[in-house]
């Protein structure tokens, strides 16, 4: 995915990342895949959530964005979870 260049003075902003997929612990593959990029997010940071009919989970990270390669990385590290569908 590639966005439109963030202007330095638009950080640090507040970002919400989306991450869809189907992994029996989505929540715990996306906290130790943004983990590096973003250490110490506490629990409330973090909001899972499933489908209407179950089959897909979504885990909503709401985090502060220091600068555009901390977020270019998280994107990076969040796609690579195995069982990552979609990741806006």
């Amino acid at each position: 995915m590639k966005t439109e260049t963030q202007q330095a003075d638009d950080f640090p902003h507040l970002h919400h990342v989306k991450v869809i997929g189907q992994h029996a612990d989505l929540l715990g593959a996306v906290r130790e895949a943004v983990e590096p990029h973003a250490p110490d997010l506490p629990e409330s940071a973090f909001a899972l959530r499933a489908s209407s009919q179950g089959q897909y989970l979504s885990v909503t990270i709401s985090l502060e964005i220091q600068n555009e390669a901390q977020l270019l990385n998280i994107y990076t590290a969040v796609k690579a979870v195995d069982g990552v569908i979609l990741c806006l």
